[in-house]
């Protein structure tokens, strides 16, 4: 017996840290994604909507919330405690508004994010929003793609590249940062991104400001501005989906689906193209965008199922930012977004923007 012990409890605390995350995973073990979970957060204390929150915890399990200062929220999520990954939040309101997160990361068992909600201009306030956060590792294959960053302002924290490349961030001016997600090129615009800031400290707020594909990489300018419009150095998130579901998901689930407003002023309804940015895992093509006062109406057709979650982020060089206008509706098969509204300070703006949809089935 005293022979066998040793071996016994190396064995034994290898497990033990395999399981709590302390040995990393390899390719063959790995998944994409590790872990996931959203939530349209509704309520400041106690269980957000049922109907539109999901994760790879247990059944019975559920998201919870609790408020801490005006217009601060920190998110539970049950069972799904990890080390990095990557989170997105997006203001549900009618008015100009936004959320930023102010940090994440593991609470025991839980993954519990800070989200802190802004008026224009810089005034904390409570408002809904919807929340996503997932950790991926391993690898896809062609053309399906993920990628992701955490970027604090310095430097990177965490990222992942299913093509096994290594992402980089180069900063070019206040408020402004290029990053190259190689392997996941694409010989024409194809995939959705999602970019959010990240700062516990200032009010802040990050979009695209510019995207370029080519077969070696993707390229983003990823700007931010402060609480008035000005270029501001903060923390940020970005994600980059093709073929999979900003959870990092698929099959399950098998609908989901992404979309670029190329054309704001158009009255529609109008698909954007080319069909790489119109994603539909059963419409190929097939999303539509038209106006709905106020904002724009987004319509995911024959996808939309409960339980399910909707991420917005605007794009262009400007100081706008998007939220969304009310909670979505699923009527029969479609998912209906109403509306995506998109703000230069607090005056209404037609602004590109991108709209990533996903269920849970």
């Amino acid at each position: 017996m005293r022979r066998l012990r040793k071996p016994f409890l190396g064995v034994l605390c290898g497990v033990v840290a395999l399981l709590a995350g302390l040995v990393p995973a390899t390719t063959a073990q790995a998944a994409v994604p590790d872990r996931w979970g959203f939530a349209f957060v509704d309520v400041f204390s106690g269980v957000p909507n049922l109907a539109h929150q999901a994760g790879s915890w247990s059944s019975g399990s559920n998201v919870t919330v609790s408020a801490g200062s005006t217009g601060q929220v920190k998110v539970v999520f049950p069972t799904i405690a990890a080390r990095g990954g990557v989170a997105h939040v997006t203001a549900v309101s009618p008015n100009a508004e936004w959320c930023q997160l102010q940090n994440w990361g593991p609470s025991g068992a839980d993954e519990v994010a800070v989200v802190q909600c802004y008026k224009y201009g810089g005034a904390p306030v409570f408002t809904p929003f919807t929340i996503v956060y997932e950790t991926s590792s391993g690898t896809l294959p062609a053309p399906q793609a993920l990628g992701y960053i955490h970027y604090n302002g310095g430097g990177i924290v965490t990222q992942f590249n299913s093509a096994g490349g290594v992402n980089t961030v180069t900063p070019s001016g206040t408020g402004v940062w290029g990053v190259t997600l190689p392997g996941l090129g694409s010989a024409g615009p194809e995939g959705g991104l999602q970019v959010t800031a990240v700062d516990p400290q200032q009010p802040a707020r990050c979009k695209v400001g510019s995207w370029g594909s080519a077969t070696s990489a993707q390229n983003v300018k990823v700007i931010c501005h402060d609480a008035t419009n000005r270029p501001i150095r903060t923390g940020w998130t970005l994600t980059y989906q093709r073929q999979r579901a900003i959870t990092g998901a698929a099959v399950p689930p098998r609908f989901f689906g992404y979309v670029l407003d190329t054309n704001p002023t158009a009255a529609g309804p109008y698909a954007p193209t080319p069909a790489g940015i119109n994603f539909n895992t059963l419409v190929p093509g097939g999303n539509t965008i038209q106006n709905f006062a106020p904002g724009r109406q987004v319509t995911f057709p024959k996808i939309g199922y409960l339980r399910d979650h909707v991420q917005v982020t605007a794009f262009g060089p400007g100081p706008e930012y998007c939220n969304i206008y009310k909670l979505w509706v699923t009527p029969p098969n479609d998912a209906i977004v109403n509306g995506v509204k998109c703000y230069n300070a607090v005056t209404l703006k037609p602004e590109r923007s991108f709209v990533s949809y996903t269920s849970e089935k």
